[in-house]
């Protein structure tokens, strides 16, 4: 069914149009080479994704700051996997992770046709709760810029998703009414929830399976978006 009177469509980056999975694998694989680290990169992974996604939670909830989560994501995931490495050589790989992560730009199937086709009827913005730096990166080495009217990251804002203000703060800049948007994103919590508590009609891009509200509007691939839009 087509929806009615949209005019902005918002997106998250990563993990919505970025892949950010299969970057920051590649991404890994490349530092641990040029530290000379010897261990299995898909070992370290296991440990490293669950332990990730829980200090991005903490980033989102004021918890911890970005030099903490570089930080002790790695570590905790060194630790976890019972590989010994220095303080030093902890610290230089979260430099050289953000570093190498935007030379890798691999998009979800389907991006940028949904985005070229989008582009022709709404106005296409971004709001995300990646770092400053590494988001514009992104979005221009993957070819994604171009598409965009205006990008909102928590860093300018001061606050990250679910916090109205970045929604807010988004719609502001972006002159959207929030009756005549929608977010599109892949966290039930931060995108999905908080553009609700704003006012924004949402689709989840739900290619991981999340056990959503049934009421919920989703797709577990980008081109269905264009059932709606």
């Amino acid at each position: 069914m087509k929806l009615n009177g949209i005019k902005h469509i918002f997106f998250d980056l990563d993990h919505t149009l970025w892949d950010f999975d299969k970057n920051s694998a590649l991404t890994f694989e490349k530092i641990f080479e040029v530290h000379s680290l010897n261990l299995n990169t898909n070992d370290f992974l296991k440990a490293y994704e669950p332990i990730n996604l829980n200090y991005w939670k903490l980033y989102r909830e004021e918890k911890i700051d970005k030099e903490n989560l570089r930080y002790k994501r790695l570590k905790d995931s060194f630790d976890a996997i019972g590989f010994r490495v220095s303080d030093d050589i902890v610290n230089q790989l979260s430099e050289d992770y953000i570093t190498y992560l935007t030379t890798f730009n691999h998009l979800f199937d389907g991006a940028l046709d949904v985005l070229h086709y989008l582009q022709k009827a709404y106005d296409l913005h971004i709001i995300t709760n990646g770092f400053e730096e590494a988001q514009q990166r992104k979005m221009d080495n993957s070819n994604l810029s171009k598409y965009f009217k205006t990008i909102t990251n928590s860093e300018s804002a001061g606050v990250k998703k679910p916090n109205p203000v970045i929604f807010n703060h988004a719609l502001e800049v972006s002159k959207a009414n929030p009756v005549h948007s929608i977010m599109i994103g892949d966290n039930y919590e931060a995108d999905i929830l908080g553009a609700i508590g704003v006012g924004l009609d949402v689709i989840l891009f739900n290619y991981h399976n999340f056990n959503a509200e049934p009421h919920i509007k989703q797709v577990t691939q980008l081109v269905d978006l264009k059932k709606y839009l």
